[in-house]
């Protein structure tokens, strides 16, 4: 962003063909890839993707070490570290306006490949320091933030990364969330704010044990905030209880910078509500086949509706896609919701057929057609089924080709090396025929 640049962030669990298809699409210029681990070769799949995209023109490897050398440089592949050493040492900052876009986050729909949500500068900045009115946040008493959710995601990227950097607060890394190694973060770090999805938090209550200081953990923690999904009545219940602190959830979407509405510190928070809309932001409920509101009594559901500084430019490069979404600054989320009489939402559905799987969206078109392109696959279906721990399991049902024979753990240990790993089908059923409608469309609700 200094450099005048736009950010596309990448998930670090995409396969080569899912990074090459964000190159392209985006347009990228450059790719900055970290060499990963041995349980995690971001180089190898990066690398492979590069190459996929010709029009990306360059690619930096980030090496684990200064001194070591996990790729030989050639010509388009540099090493990061000796191309710094060979820049000036002083920086020209290139001045951006506000409308420029800042980031492109990508987001898929039930209607093809993901599509990437121009941010504006001015959309990640307000959505940042929107902390002040919901959390209470001052520079003058900085928190001290345990970062758990990963950084390429909205959620991770704008509550921690960029407040926190905001209101000049300290942050404490977990390369990847456990909750035993988190209690001690949270512990030995005297943690003030704690962000996290659901599943998270229903890791860290079963990790506890009485030898766990957790009367010290909650009088240094000042406020828990959850987003991904609700949490339920009796999870929420339990937080609260051996935490000692309230339970803030909110609600957003990567076309909304993500944060739209928040339960706000200070006030009595209604479990299983989303909240409010957060100051500047409006929201409001639709007909789920047209742009009209729907009658405004409490407990009547439509589809959540949101305008204000949050709201993204559009798709890039996909004017029909963004015209069906955004209309006199309206954007329309696809989640169905009811208000109450003070004004709180309660998410009660979706319109679309997206799967939380562990706090990130999975979308099933994607995944029925990357099975579809298995040799013995004919048809797919994808839906969510309900998992303990991660919300939702993803289930896909096929039906063969003719003379075709496929067991069920084949497929999925395919699935497992075409797709980044909180998508592919843990569950696959093989059937004769899927259930259709009249019309050819596939009763999803019969195969659950």
């Amino acid at each position: 962003m200094k450099a005048g640049a736009t950010v596309v962030p990448l998930n670090i669990l995409f396969k080569s063909r899912e990074v090459a298809y964000h190159l392209q699409d985006s347009d990228a210029r450059a790719l900055f890839c970290f060499e990963g681990t041995p349980e995690l070769p971001m180089l190898a799949e990066g690398l492979a993707g590069f190459r996929g995209c010709p029009s990306t023109e360059l690619m930096f490897v980030i090496g684990a070490s200064p001194t070591g050398q996990p790729v030989e440089e050639d010509g388009d592949v540099r090493l990061l570290g000796p191309a710094l050493a060979e820049q000036s040492t002083e920086f020209e900052t290139i001045e951006t306006d506000d409308d420029d876009t800042a980031v492109i986050l990508y987001t898929s729909g039930t209607t093809g490949q993901p599509k990437g949500a121009e941010l504006r500068h001015r959309n990640m900045r307000q959505n940042a320091l929107a902390g002040t009115d919901l959390f209470g946040m001052d520079p003058a008493r900085p928190d001290t933030y345990l970062c758990v959710l990963p950084l390429f995601h909205s959620f991770g990227q704008t509550v921690i990364h960029n407040a926190s950097f905001a209101f000049g607060c300290t942050v404490v890394m977990q390369t990847r969330f456990e909750p035993n190694a988190a209690l001690e973060l949270l512990l030995r770090e005297k943690v003030t704010f704690f962000a996290g999805v659901p599943t998270m938090y229903w890791g860290l209550l079963g990790s506890l044990t009485e030898a766990t200081d957790v009367e010290t953990i909650a009088t240094n923690l000042r406020i828990a905030v959850v987003g991904g999904a609700a949490l339920s009545v009796d999870l929420h219940s339990k937080v609260r209880e051996r935490f000692g602190v309230e339970i803030l959830e909110g609600y957003g979407l990567s076309e909304t910078s993500p944060v739209a509405s928040f339960c706000v510190l200070g006030t009595t928070p209604k479990v299983g509500s989303i909240g409010r809309p957060i100051p500047g932001v409006e929201m409001k409920l639709l007909g789920v086949s047209s742009w009209d509101d729907v009658a405004d009594e409490p407990g009547t559901i439509g589809e959540i509706a949101i305008r204000g500084h949050n709201v993204m430019k559009g798709y890039y490069r996909r004017p029909e896609a963004t015209a069906e979404v955004i209309k006199d600054g309206w954007f329309r989320s696809g989640d169905l919701a009811r208000r109450d009489e003070d004004g709180h939402y309660f998410i009660v559905d979706r319109s679309k057929d997206m799967i939380i799987r562990g706090g990130f969206n999975v979308y099933p078109r994607e995944i029925e057609e990357v099975l579809m392109t298995h040799p013995a696959v004919s048809l797919a279906a994808v839906i969510g089924v309900p998992h303990p721990t991660h919300g939702e399991e993803i289930k896909a049902v096929v039906v063969l080709e003719p003379g075709q024979d496929l067991d069920p753990a084949t497929l999925v240990d395919w699935s497992r090396d075409q797709m980044a790993s909180y998508k592919y089908p843990r569950v696959v059923d093989v059937v004769a025929a899927l259930p259709m409608t009249a019309t050819g469309k596939i009763l999803k609700r019969e195969l659950e």
